[in-house]
């Protein structure tokens, strides 16, 4: 991956992080006015302790996409972003372009999926 390419991805990778950082303040600020407004019965309980549940584990998805980035852009600072970790091959460039923070190349992937490496 040229120094361009490098650039390119960790503009990228920036991007992605303050837009996920963003939508996790708001799924926040949306999970802490659910049922804030007025007398709520059973069924609006019921419903905002759910709500409030999915917006905390998407809070957690979140979470863990902020720190694959993180992970990126320290794999960049190491001179390693773009390979592998399990077979040190370079992962494809289209591979690259669409999952910026991607650790593995698709057949590692599967490999690590499979069996919990």
């Amino acid at each position: 991956m040229d120094e361009e390419q490098l650039q390119e991805a960790r503009q990228r990778l920036l991007a992605m992080r303050e837009e996920v950082l963003e939508e996790s303040q708001k799924a926040y600020a949306a999970s802490q006015s659910l049922g804030k407004d007025g007398v709520p019965d059973i069924g609006d309980m019921s419903s905002n302790s759910y709500n409030q549940e999915v917006l905390m584990n998407l809070s957690e998805a979140q979470r863990g996409r902020v720190r694959d980035i993180d992970a990126a852009l320290e794999r960049m600072d190491q001179g390693v972003y773009g390979l592998c970790a399990r077979c040190e091959e370079e992962i494809p460039q289209r591979r690259m372009e669409v999952r910026p923070f991607s650790r593995y190349c698709v057949d590692c992937k599967s490999e690590v999926e499979k069996f919990g490496e």
